[in-house]
């Protein structure tokens, strides 16, 4: 029996409207209630995590920031930090999306930077990690992310890594060639790396590695969930384009929790 609670998160990106989000957010709000045996988050634009507050407060679908500041505070501009983030009741935070990676240019020690600033703040790190296709192709994918996954890890100290380990922070699998591609990782695949992962961090805490919740991001939606779900490993997933839609969405996470309920059947 898996114990770890599967966590089904809708990453925005850069979409939204005051008004559609309304839409959006109020209807997922009323097709989620009931659904309790899975934890359910978005992940929204800075400008629109007032709103989320507003709307979601009470509910169980809970609402997070898509990045945050390596600065506390200071002569920063358009940086946003853990404090201003955590003022909007936010419980997550993604981190090292490869997007960020690839166009805003962010290094492993700036990835590692957020991601303590994140913790201290007392916001859960959704830390992502994946390989691009040459990468894979090249038969480099698990040395890439081993490499992506030990940066995070050895940017801890013990201090640091307890926290963490409080706030249950998250790990993202999300290959690179499968992010908004129509493209994924067979369940195979996807869950031979979801388990590299946990070994890596059994390797720093073996009762840890257990619990951790590894998600699996990269082209998720209404068909390919069941089976990516059913994977030992995989504890949830980083949902792109279908999170934009109420319909689809809620689709996945009653999946979710359908699979959740049955795991859990005596």
């Amino acid at each position: 029996m898996n114990l770890r609670r599967t966590l089904i998160v809708g990453n925005w990106k850069l979409h939204g409207t005051l008004a559609g989000n309304q839409t959006l957010l109020l209807q997922l709000r009323a097709n989620l209630r009931g659904l309790d045996a899975v934890d359910f988050a978005v992940c929204v634009p800075y400008v629109y995590l007032f709103q989320a507050q507003q709307l979601l407060s009470g509910s169980n679908l809970l609402w997070g920031s898509q990045n945050v500041s390596q600065y506390d505070v200071g002569a920063y501009t358009s940086c946003i930090s853990a404090a201003m983030i955590a003022e909007f009741g936010c419980q997550f935070v993604i981190l090292a999306h490869s997007e960020r990676r690839m166009l805003r240019l962010e290094s492993h020690e700036v990835t590692a930077q957020r991601f303590l600033r994140a913790l201290e703040g007392g916001l859960t790190p959704i830390y992502c990690v994946g390989e691009a296709q040459a990468e894979r192709d090249a038969g480099l994918a698990e040395e890439v992310v081993k490499r992506q996954v030990l940066n995070m890890l050895h940017s801890l100290d013990d201090d640091a890594f307890a926290r963490a380990k409080q706030l249950n922070m998250v790990v993202a699998y999300e290959p690179v060639w499968a992010i908004g591609t129509g493209q994924h990782a067979s369940p195979q695949e996807a869950q031979a790396m979801h388990a590299f992962i946990r070994e890596l961090i059994a390797a720093r805490d073996p009762l840890f590695a257990k619990r951790i919740r590894i998600i699996y991001g990269g082209s998720i939606t209404a068909d390919n969930a069941q089976e990516m779900l059913s994977m030992p490993d995989i504890d949830g997933a980083l949902v792109g384009r279908s999170a934009l839609v109420a319909e689809t969405f809620t689709q996945i996470c009653r999946i979710a929790n359908d699979l959740s309920l049955k795991s859990h059947q005596p």
